[in-house]
């Protein structure tokens, strides 16, 4: 039973019995991002709401890479922001820079920087041209927490930057928002949903094949009004504290884990970027291929299937073909030879 979502390898109250200080919490994190202030929010897409407001960009144009995710969508309409779409490299899933500067009015007042499934962009020259044309710097790292640019963590290189703790940890919800200027915002604690449940129950593999049998993939461009945001649950920011406890000792073996993907993979012929947290490709018949895995227990998923704006070439061919395959922290090489094996044993019939 293999996931592309975080997940325990097995139960475990260690992180929600411990002693929880959000004070050492800030501590840690302080020292990933010396020069930033910390908000915890209930989701990634509250922390990019909140990172609206906080650069007071009501009113404006954003570039906005074109493969990205719906949730964005709703924000957009809410703040009256007009998202200006660029095309996408298929090398590395992230925005064409050099299509950028064409796109730039007067009335652009910032760009949302992506770092799609943990490639960094170049951000040298992302801060360059928002110092050109005095733009504010949005990062995306929800799938990028950890990944390094030029020996620096992203994150440290936008005006704000927006998290979503269920891309990186076991967490069912939360995320968080970092900002250069001091965040002065005060959120309530979010009531217990069911749906946030169901996202508890799947965070452990043999529970979540139970309720993948009767889960309903959305197709449809979410049209969901933003909500109030609100805070973390304490639950969320326990399994972050003790995520950072051995934060480096992890983010080594998950790359360790990444180059040994990445090596079996390109011997079937299928490549991967470079620097990646994720094991995501562009692959010919992707939802047959995704389909057939899951008779194994090999649960890949077809991130932003359904992007804001399709109508550009890369994007349209990104999300058609894009496929990504499970990794977890705790996997070990014999897992990633399991999903191989079975990639191997169908591949023939999706080619």
């Amino acid at each position: 039973m293999y996931f592309t979502h975080p997940q325990f390898k097995s139960f475990t109250l260690k992180p929600f019995l411990r002693g929880f200080s959000e004070t050492d919490l800030r501590s840690k994190l302080n020292k990933i991002f010396p020069n930033y202030d910390i908000l915890f929010t209930n989701s990634g897409r509250s922390a990019f709401q909140l990172a609206v407001e906080e650069l007071k960009l009501e009113n404006s144009e954003m570039i906005v890479p074109a493969y990205i995710c719906d949730i964005f969508s709703p924000i957009f309409e809410k703040y009256n922001i007009k998202p200006i779409f660029v095309d996408v490299n298929l090398n590395t899933f992230n925005v064409i820079i050099e299509e950028i500067e064409n796109k730039i009015t007067s009335n652009t007042k910032s760009i949302l920087v992506c770092h799609t499934y943990g490639v960094p962009n170049n951000m040298d020259k992302m801060r360059a041209l928002a110092n050109k044309y005095n733009l504010k710097i949005i990062e995306d790292c929800a799938r990028a927490f950890g990944v390094k640019y030029k020996n620096e963590y992203l994150g440290n290189f936008g005006d704000c930057t927006m998290f979503s703790l269920p891309k990186f940890l076991p967490s069912a919800t939360g995320g968080m928002l970092i900002s250069k200027k001091p965040i002065n915002t005060e959120l309530n604690r979010p009531k217990l949903k069911i749906k946030s449940l169901i996202k508890f129950i799947r965070l452990f593999p043999y529970l979540a094949t139970v309720t993948e049998k009767f889960r309903i993939e959305e197709n449809a461009i979410k049209t969901i009004k933003p909500g109030l945001p609100k805070k973390a649950s304490k639950q969320s920011l326990k399994i972050l504290n003790w995520f950072l406890n051995n934060f480096e000792e992890q983010l080594n073996k998950r790359n360790e884990l990444t180059q040994y993907f990445r090596q079996q993979l390109e011997k079937i012929n299928i490549n991967i970027p470079e620097q990646t947290t994720y094991i995501s490709a562009l692959v010919q018949n992707r939802d047959t291929l995704a389909e057939k895995l899951r008779k194994y227990n090999v649960y890949c998923s077809r991130i932003w299937h359904n992007p804001l704006y399709p109508e550009l070439p890369n994007t349209k061919q990104a999300a058609e073909q894009i496929i990504n395959f499970p990794l977890q922290n705790w996997f070990i090489k014999k897992d990633i030879d399991k999903i191989i094996s079975c990639i191997l044993s169908i591949k023939d019939q999706v080619s």
